[in-house]
């Protein structure tokens, strides 16, 4: 299995480059300039956490959320999983992308 993310900045409409996402028990990537990043490894079956430092992200800017917790299962280990963000300083959104 491969696993990727697309971060997208909602509020200006731009890609959320530079975001540190860490995938619990695994490695930390940063979001290339369009917002999306690979990980190295590929987790199995079972569930899975990708946290997203959007405090550090924001930085001073006004945000609610200091980081963003998306938790998901992975129930074929030879799939590619593609988990994007929609990122605003007050709110986000995510669902799994092909």
């Amino acid at each position: 299995m491969s696993l990727s993310t697309h971060v997208l900045d909602a509020a200006t409409g731009a890609p959320a480059a530079g975001l540190m996402v860490r995938l619990e028990g695994g490695s930390t990537v940063v979001t290339d300039s369009d917002g999306r990043a690979r990980f190295a490894e590929s987790p199995g079956a079972g569930t899975w956490r990708l946290v997203f430092d959007t405090g550090g992200w924001f930085g001073d800017r006004p945000h609610f959320h200091p980081e963003v917790v998306v938790t998901f299962t992975v129930t074929d280990p030879a799939a590619h999983l593609h988990v994007p963000l929609l990122l605003s300083p007050f709110a986000y959104s995510t669902y799994r992308g092909s």
